[in-house]
């Protein structure tokens, strides 16, 4: 799945677009290198955003096409 449609289905980033901007902004690392909005995910890929001074770092679980909110978080882990 690219990297901006995992990150709107998981509920990390609400908006693809919004997705899209932080990656074509270097704000993104999937596994430890700048990604693109069509950088591909898969099951263990280590996802990091920078958010201003703040950087949170994600493990991915699982990958779905369609979920509920409710059940978003079942999607990823929060390593740091």
């Amino acid at each position: 799945m690219r990297l901006d449609k995992y990150l709107k289905v998981s509920r990390i980033i609400k908006r693809r677009t919004l997705a899209k901007d932080f990656a074509e902004s270097e704000r993104v690392l999937l596994n430890g290198r700048v990604a693109k909005p069509s950088s591909e995910v898969k099951i263990g890929d280590i996802i990091t955003l920078r958010m201003g001074e703040k950087t949170v770092v994600y493990e991915v679980l699982d990958i779905k096409e369609n979920i509920k909110a409710a059940d978003a978080g079942n999607l990823y882990r929060i390593i740091e």
